[in-house]
């Protein structure tokens, strides 16, 4: 697999998830079905370039002074907790089950944003 090519994929898809068009999403998607990646690789991937995006966004956030700090450090904690709880149930798992729980999530997903509105 062409590391350039990944590389261009993963910069349109931080492009993506910054404008909120779930850019991660795009390219666990591209990953498996057009590249051949399995899909536990794919999910590391995603996370992967997710940290430099997180990272930009919060700088930027953080100068329009649209983050509540004593808001978000909570969820900082627990997400970290839950990341690394999340990748030892994935190792655990295996591929298979993960694609099979990936596509019921964007299903759900899916049938969520066809059918309710939002508030």
């Amino acid at each position: 697999m062409n590391i350039y090519l990944i590389t261009f994929i993963a910069f349109l898809t931080g492009i993506f998830a910054s404008m909120g068009f779930g850019g991660g999403m795009i390219l666990i998607i591209y990953l498996t079905i057009f590249a051949g990646v399995d899909q536990l690789t794919a999910q590391g991937i995603n996370l992967v370039f997710f940290i430099p995006i997180a990272f930009l966004s919060v700088i930027m956030h953080s100068k329009n002074k649209l983050i509540e700090w004593k808001k978000i450090v909570p969820a900082i904690i627990c997400g970290t907790i839950g990341v690394f709880i999340g990748s030892f149930i994935a190792t655990k798992t295996g591929p298979e089950f993960l694609s099979k729980i990936f596509a019921i999530f964007i299903i759900i997903i899916g049938f969520r944003e066809l059918f309710f509105k939002y508030r």
